[in-house]
Parts: structure tokens; sequence; C-alpha cells
């Protein structure tokens, strides 16, 4: 009995990178520390509001300059114009790892009715960057989703555009809540009942902080109270109680603090009304 084909190869994956203010592209080079960038399918949103502008010489690397502003409106404008058949959502300050096209195709191989397929983000030591699940998974639960960042993300762009499911323009970097974008589209994904997949192999190094660990508790919790709002809509308590008692055990938290985070919580659930109508 023949073996069947493979579905997909390595030449139908195309990275997605947002970036801004650039006027060279210099830095991908140590993106893609082990081949030259121009072996790669790129797509490269170059966001700027002075006029600069990013070029390329080369046929697979792609440019589109805007003068939006928004990391939301950056990843959309790339799915928007993507060509590949497999999409990697990446951001300007990551490294790819020697073999990550191989493992994104062979899971999507594994897994071809996958719509998102997650991977696992090292730091400069090559220890992970967060508690990844020790097996793949075939269908990501809640926990798993909030616990998802972009640059683990890859995407089947058919399912996609079927999907019609795009980041939220509000949330994200440059939008009014700055965080919690991956886990809005994750989210509206999942309500669609598309597949989301988790592999528990490492394709890229990310050293920087997360964007959430940036904010004080005021703040993190304003913007949580919008998130979880966006998502479980007038039952965004629960989800801002699960946070609160994980936030606690990671002492993230104090006890003392807990009145506090509630009161930002309500206060962003509020403040997302004139902003999105619920899905």
């Amino acid at each position: 009995m023949s073996q069947l084909k493979d579905i997909y190869t390595i030449k139908d994956v195309e990275i997605l990178i947002s970036t801004m203010n650039r006027d060279s592209l210099d830095f991908l080079m140590p993106m893609f520390p082990f081949l030259h960038f121009s072996e790669f399918s790129i797509l490269i949103v170059n966001q700027s509001q002075n006029e600069i502008f990013l070029t390329s010489d080369y046929f697979n690397i792609r440019v589109i300059n805007s003068s939006d502003k928004g990391l939301s409106k950056s990843r959309n404008l790339a799915l928007e114009n993507a060509l590949g058949k497999i999409l990697v959502i990446a951001d300007d300050d990551v490294v790819y790892q020697e073999g990550f096209l191989v493992r994104i195709i062979n899971a999507y191989n594994k897994f071809p009715e996958a719509a998102v397929i997650n991977f696992c983000a090292i730091n400069s030591r090559g220890i992970l960057v967060k508690k990844y699940p020790l097996k793949s998974k075939s269908n990501l639960n809640i926990f798993d989703i909030f616990n998802a960042s972009s640059i683990e993300m890859t995407l089947n762009k058919a399912i996609l555009n079927a999907s019609k499911v795009e980041f939220d323009v509000n949330f994200g970097l440059g939008g009014i809540f700055e965080m919690g974008e991956e886990a809005i589209f994750l989210f509206d994904l999942k309500r669609k009942n598309k597949q989301l997949v988790f592999e528990s192999h490492v394709i890229v190094k990310h050293e920087g902080l997360t964007t959430s660990s940036k904010k004080d508790i005021i703040e993190r919790y304003y913007i949580q109270g919008a998130l979880f709002t966006r998502i479980f809509k007038n039952n965004y308590i629960f989800g801002i109680i699960i946070k609160l008692v994980f936030d606690l055990k990671q002492n993230k938290l104090r006890f003392n603090n807990i009145k506090t985070a509630l009161k930002s919580a309500h206060q962003g659930h509020l403040s997302l009304k004139p902003y999105k109508k619920y899905k």
C-alpha cells in the first residue's frame, strides 16, 4: 500500500513580520542566524508615521509600508495580503531555530484541519519561556488559550479566510487595551468550532518581557476587565476570579491588592462598551 503524500511542504510557509520605522532589511539577519533571510518567504508590515519607508530587492520578501498604528492592525494587514498556505506570526525581535519550518510543516501534515497550531519558545539560555503542556494537544482549552503568545502561533490561511476571524484592533500594542489580542483571536476561532492545536516543539527564541509583565496591577486588571468582557460578555467576572487565583498562586498578586484589582477590572469592563459590540 502506497504512503499518502504530505499535504504541505516548506514552500507553503510564509512568515508575517510586524515592525515599525524600518528603512533597511538588516534587522532580519539576527532573526535567521542559520540561513540568509532571502531563503525564506516573508511578508513585512512596516508601520511608520514619519515617512520612513522600507523596500526589498528580493522576490520572496515583500514589504507593506503603512501609516496605521497598532499591532493588531499590522497583523490584520499581513493576513489580508499573505500568499502562503501556512502563516507564521512574527515580531521583529525573535530568533528562529534551525529546522523550524520542518517542525511546522510536519505538524500541519499531522493536523491538516487545524486552523492554528501553537509551538514553544525558549529564551537565550535555551530554557522554555513558560510552562507548556508536555505533549501535543489536538484541542486547546481555556487555560491553553490564555497562555498563548503570538510568536508561538502559526495559521492555516484557507481555514482562517473561511472563518472570517481577524485580530480585534481594540486590543494589542498601540490599541485601546494594550494586550489580549491573541486570546480574543483564538477564542473567536474556537467559537466557530475551528481546531486549535499545540505541538511541543520549539520553533523560536525570544528574550523580551511580555506586555503583561510590564504593567502594574491597576493597568493590568483594567485591561483584563475589558478582555474578559470581550470574551465572556457579562460573565466576565468568572474570568477575573480565575485570573486572581492564578496570580495569587504565582505570587504576582498579594491578598491586600485584591480589592484594587477587582475595582480596576470593573472599570475595564465598563470601558469596553463604547468601543466594541459583543460577538
